[in-house]
């Protein structure tokens, strides 16, 4: 899922005993910030306002954050940041923002014109010149070019930054918008091609035609010159779905189609449509299955067994797709995990498979080759001694070049260019065994062995912040059950006295956090003599999908407790005090940093919480919200509510609670995560008289900003406001935490994490 992935939040988890506790209902009932929630109220607008004006005069007036908020936007604008290129046709696309360009150019070079160090670029759309031309705050999410042509493409236009997009059709030889052309008014909607003259669209068609999350659930095929409305429904799912869609592979010879159904978040039904009808794939809803050609991919999240045998989760499985359609369970294994070995990707050129895989979380990297018998492996050269790699295809249907990139906390990013040969093969075309696909058999590679050189050095970043006398550490915390659990810390070599340092987290959702270069945090942060730590908690991907599934649901409180663990061992170790500790996370994360202030205020000395999840007893009728249920529970079923409870931050909030200062940030035009959430726990904060303060952007949807600007001025409130509250400690600099790592708070322990 390298694109267009879902970056969705995690929830604050503090346990309590529920006899307590009044009603589920009443508890809304009584909720005297609902107002709040009105995202574009005039009352509402105008308490954000406030709160804004607040913020500026507090945080921005300084002449560091001048500093700073200038230098982010140099960084984010520099020409000495890799220009990142996909292929399409003869062409090579980039989307790029700098100081001239704020909205960005979709701008596209030749290969050999890219290898140059200064390249020459054709501009295809400018997002400036169209928005000032519309009137309208156009932020660009993407395009999906036709194959095998290359000729059109659909263009996805949001307003303001937000996941609801306008769809319209260009044509990339005149680079104009095709007029008469396919469009799509503002929605969340999937749509894909489905031949030259035909889309396959969910949208929003209108009362019923959303799921409760607020995805569509209707599929339609639309023909070019005719109504949409009139199209025939080509798939419909329920209201309780999360969402249903449709797409089809039009580069190579096979032609599949395809709709799919999201029961849940973690669950999805995958039908192939041929010849007018939906062949189910039959495979675990809770896996990841795709298809490239004439090869099935199934990357498990649980246990399987099938055809005899019992296949872990975590384990990716390929099998040829016509003898599994017609009922064959013959499987080969391509990766099988370990305790401590999952796997972060994989990915397909048209006659290798490239796998990405975590040990301890440092990535590995190899490709796999059909043989007549098994699949031969083999590393590609110089991808040994880093931490964080990645290796994709370029163009997987046209053959087997990759790129390669490179990048560590203190490494900036280098992308590499490679192609993945072939011997010659020791058997003639045909003679494959039962393991390998017919398509390769065809093509003489059945016993092919990778043979080829080191990749070719594209493009490398310099160095944009000052890393001399850093370094890059990992450790293990142990967690309350005796689980160690992996943290990075990167900041001053040699030093013996605690310092201001930011533990970052997110915790859910099986997303990995894995070692890369933030320039920001850098500047912002390591240079200026703070640590940064990152912390691999469950509910994350860092050691697969049981590393998630740890901590669904009743067992949350799992990733909130190995969070504690990192933190304390921090101040164990005397890399820090509780006065020096800054948590800061987004989000998923956002949520865990809430349930940081209400589970220990005493173990930080501020928070930082983005576009975060605060309200749990709300957040399933809040946008996107229901789409989470998977992961979080049902607030509206009692025996869930009774835990979601627990990890609700704004329901945990006690008065005579003495917090650390925290900062909230959110964004207006955030359609994923509600604004409510940050609205209403900073109201009832400042009811209670804590410190609290607060920035909601007009802009920048889900990511909070949307453009370099935005970003810049974002994130220097946040590091202003840390370096403010964490730059100097006057306790004792050797103090542990009052629970010192030994036992965990007391109402944490509900027996639910020992599940």
């Amino acid at each position: 899922m390298r694109k267009g992935t879902l970056c969705v939040r995690s929830l604050l988890v503090v346990f309590a005993l529920t006899a307590l506790l009044p009603a589920a209902a009443d508890m809304a009932d009584k909720d005297p910030y609902l107002w709040l929630e009105e995202v574009t109220g005039d009352s509402a607008l105008d308490w954000v306002g406030e709160r804004n004006r607040r913020t500026v005069d507090a945080l921005a007036g300084a002449a560091e954050f001048k500093a700073r908020r200038d230098r982010f936007k140099r960084i984010l604008d520099s020409d000495e940041r890799i220009a990142y290129i996909s292929k399409a046709g003869e062409h090579w696309y980039n989307f790029w923002r700098d100081a001239e360009n704020p909205r960005g150019l979709w701008r596209r070079t030749t290969l050999d014109e890219y290898r140059k160090e200064s390249p020459t670029w054709e501009t295809v759309l400018d997002i400036d010149e169209l928005a000032t031309l519309e009137d309208e705050n156009w932020v660009f999410k993407g395009a999906e070019i036709r194959r095998p042509d290359f000729r059109r493409c659909l263009v996805y236009l949001s307003r303001g930054g937000a996941d609801a997009v306008e769809v319209r059709e260009f044509d990339l030889v005149e680079k104009t918008f095709v007029k008469g052309g396919f469009t799509l008014p503002e929605a969340k909607s999937n749509v894909a091609w489905g031949g030259p003259n035909r889309l396959l669209v969910a949208t929003d068609f209108g009362p019923g035609s959303l799921t409760e999350s607020g995805y569509p659930r209707i599929v339609r095929s639309w023909m070019r010159n005719s109504a949409l409305a009139d199209s025939p429904v080509l798939f419909e799912g329920t209201l309780e779905d999360v969402s249903v869609s449709a797409w089809a592979h039009l580069g190579n010879d096979f032609g599949h189609e395809f709709v799919s159904r999201a029961i849940d978040f973690w669950n999805r039904e995958t039908w192939l449509h041929r010849d007018g009808k939906l062949i189910l794939i039959e495979a675990p809803t809770s896996a990841n299955i795709s298809v490239f050609r004439d090869r099935l991919y199934i990357r498990l999240t649980e246990d399987w067994t099938a055809g005899g045998t019992t296949y872990k989760a975590g384990s990716l499985l390929t099998a040829a797709l016509e003898p599994f359609l017609k009922g064959s369970r013959e499987f080969d294994t391509l990766f099988e995990p370990t305790p401590i070995t999952s796997l972060a990707s994989y990915s397909l050129t048209r006659h290798h498979v490239i796998l990405n895989t975590l040990h301890n979380v440092a990535n590995r990297i190899e490709v796999l080759t059909p043989a007549t018998t098994g699949w031969r492996r083999r590393a590609i050269p110089g991808t040994e001694g880093h931490q964080s790699i990645d290796a994709f295809s370029v163009d997987a249907d046209l053959g087997d070049d990759y790129f390669l990139h490179i990048e560590g906390f203190l490494t900036p990013p280098s992308l590499a260019y490679g192609n993945i040969g072939q011997d010659s093969p020791s058997q003639r075309a045909g003679e494959s065994g039962s393991q390998t696909s017919g398509s390769q058999a065809k093509e003489g590679i059945a016993n092919a062995t990778p043979s080829y050189a080191a990749p070719e050095l594209l493009k490398t970043m310099p160095a944009l912040f000052d890393s001399t006398g850093l370094q890059v550490t990992q450790h293990f915390a142990t967690s309350f059950d005796g689980t160690r659990i992996p943290y990075f810390q990167v900041g001053p070599k040699g030093r013996t006295a605690p310092g201001p340092t930011l533990l970052y987290g997110y915790g859910g959702f099986e997303i990995s956090l894995t070692p890369a270069y933030q320039t920001l945090a850098g500047a912002g942060w390591l240079e200026p003599g703070g640590t940064y730590v990152l912390a691999n908690i469950r509910g994350g991907g860092e050691f697969g999908p049981d590393w998630h599934r740890a901590a669904l649901k009743e067992n949350r409180p799992l990733a909130y407790r190995d969070f504690i663990a990192v933190a304390e061992d921090l101040i164990r170790r005397k890399v820090t005090t509780a006065h020096q500790l800054g948590v800061m996370g987004g989000s998923n994360g956002g949520l865990l940093t809430g349930n940081m202030l209400t589970l220990r205020p005493d173990l930080f000395g501020a928070v930082v919480a983005q576009v975060p999840l605060f309200d749990m007893r709300r957040y399933h009728l809040l946008l996107a919200g229901a789409s989470w249920m998977a992961e979080y529970g049902d607030p509206d079923v009692p025996e869930e509510w009774e835990f979601i409870r627990g990890f609700s931050p704004y329901h945990n909030l006690d008065p005579e609670s003495a917090y650390p200062p925290v900062l909230v940030t959110t964004s207006t035009r955030d359609d994923r995560v509600h604004p409510g959430h940050a609205r209403k726990m900073v109201a009832k904060l400042e009811a209670m008289e804590h410190d609290i303060t607060y920035y909601e952007n007009i802009e920048g949807g889900h990511a909070g900003a949307a453009d370099n600007a935005q970003s810049a001025f974002m994130w220097a409130l946040a590091y202003e406001f840390l370096w403010q509250h964490l730059a100097t400690d006057t306790r004792d600099a050797g103090s542990a935490p009052p629970h010192g790592g030994e036992q965990p708070p007391a109402r944490l322990d509900t027996g639910a994490a020992s599940k």
